[in-house]
Order: structure tokens, then sequence, then C-alpha cells
């Protein structure tokens, strides 16, 4: 009995390990049941005007993330509109492409919190950097969005 209290005391929340494991799978159901929420919202149409235009979805994307401040929630909930219907994929590609560059919203907060208010030296380049290549993908891609999505509903 002792030897088993033992192994439970290892497997305590303050192992970095456990803690790492624990939070990837509060995460990971966190995004199934938003998924879920969002396909059960695919049946929105005064919404239809938003959700159809490239252009719209775009700024709708990059708001989106600088909201939540997570790609990879804004990721999921486009393809959970996709999956159900509410969204057709040139939008949800001109959405995700919005996304990458609403993520770049968060390297401005860091950016800002660590050059105590004005950026400057390494971290404005960085903050740069990361921006300029986002914008450049999304001005490259954002013309092409038909066609992605006409080649992409191929597989």
């Amino acid at each position: 009995m002792n030897k088993l209290i033992k192994k439970v005391k290892k497997m305590e929340l303050g192992n970095p390990v456990m803690t790492s494991l624990v939070g990837l799978v509060i995460f990971y159901v966190g995004l199934k049941m938003f998924s879920g929420g969002m396909k059960s919202m695919g049946n929105i149409d005064h919404l239809s005007f938003f959700t159809h235009s490239p252009m719209y979805m775009f700024f709708g994307g990059i708001i989106m993330t600088l909201l939540w401040q997570s790609s990879s929630l804004s990721t999921t909930a486009i393809i959970a509109l996709v999956a159900s219907g509410a969204v057709p994929l040139p939008a949800a590609i001109a959405a995700v492409l919005g996304a990458n560059i609403g993520t770049t919203g968060t390297i401005w907060l860091a950016v800002i919190f660590v050059s105590d208010g004005m950026p400057k030296g390494d971290t404005l380049r960085i903050a740069m950097a990361h921006t300029g290549v986002n914008l450049l993908m999304a001005v490259a891609l954002l013309p092409f969005c038909e066609p992605i999505a006409r080649y992409l509903s191929k597989f």
C-alpha cells in the first residue's frame, strides 16, 4: 500500500511533465467542445452575407484571432463552420489567411511589454519580420482563394 501512495505522489500536478500533459488534454477537450458548438451554429442565415464573402471572412479571421489570441481556436472554428456547411471553402481559406495575420497581434503585445512601451531593437525587427511575412503571404494568396478551393475540392 505504501508503494502505491509513493507512485501516486510522483504523479501530482506539481510535476512539470504531468502538468503539461493535463494541460494538453484540457486544451484538446476544449477544442473538441468548441468545434461541436460551432458545428451546431451552421444554420445561421443572417450571417450568410458575411460568410460567403472571402474579403469579409479575411478581416473576420484577423479580428477573431486578435480577440481570442489563438489562431488554433480561430482555425478550429473555421473548420467547424466549413464542416457544417455554413462557410464555403474559398471564404474559409481567406479566413485562415486572416487568422495568420491576426496571430501577429500576440507578438506585438509581447514586444510592447518587453520593451517598456515603445518597441525597439531586435524585438521590433522580429515583430516586423513576423508581420511582414504573414502579410506577404496573405497578399499573395488572397486573390487565388477560388482556384485554391477548386483544387482542394478534388480531394
